[in-house]
């Protein structure tokens, strides 16, 4: 079995969605996902390392029912992205700011009891993160080269700012969650495309 095989979608279609295209930045803890230093400044991630994560973040998420997870994310550039994924699998996804309280507070309107929360980015989102972690519930979070780690139980490293490389993940996980629940058989029975998931 070939490099490419093992991939969950054509290596190509990684590349050509800038998946693996960090920062100029890296943090200490992003460093062992990271491939090389482009002359440019600009770190590369170890594509064979989002494919892996993305596995497994897949795996994980698929353990529960989409009424018992949350997707959060305040950057715009994944809307499209997050609302494609809910609409695919019935997860509720909360896009722009995250209503304080929403985690922690059964008192209020928008309480919503996760088993498990995933972020599109650990900064923008961190309110929604650290809630999280008051509850006690796993955190999994997109992590570009300059994110920081900490209170997140699985990274899973990618270029969280692109539309096309959001569009991408979400695509992938969508695909991927539905056929470990068992509700799709192959990738030909998803009837969605990256496009549907990624903004223009």
């Amino acid at each position: 079995m070939t490099e490419q095989q093992q991939f969950l979608v054509p290596q190509d279609q990684y590349l050509k969605s800038g998946i693996h295209i960090g920062t100029k930045f890296k943090t200490k803890y992003m460093e062992q996902f990271i491939y090389k230093t482009r002359p440019d400044g600009l770190s590369i991630l170890n594509l064979s390392k989002i494919d892996e994560r993305i596995r497994i973040a897949a795996s994980f998420l698929s353990q529960y029912a989409p009424e018992e997870i949350l997707i959060v994310s305040r950057r715009e550039n994944a809307w499209k992205s997050v609302k494609a994924f809910g609409k695919a699998t019935g997860i509720k996804v909360i896009t722009g700011r995250y209503p304080p309280g929403m985690l922690t507070n059964p008192s209020l309107d928008i309480y919503y009891e996760s088993k498990i929360l995933l972020a599109t980015d650990s900064w923008p989102d961190r309110n929604a993160i650290m809630d999280g972690n008051k509850v006690g519930i796993p955190i999994m979070a997109l992590c570009d080269t300059n994110n920081q780690s900490n209170n997140i139980d699985l990274v899973i490293p990618c270029n969280n700012k692109g539309k096309k490389s959001l569009g991408l993940f979400f695509f992938i996980l969508a695909k991927e969650y539905l056929k470990n629940r068992g509700l799709i058989k192959s990738d030909s029975e998803f009837k969605e495309t990256v496009d549907d998931f990624t903004e223009e």
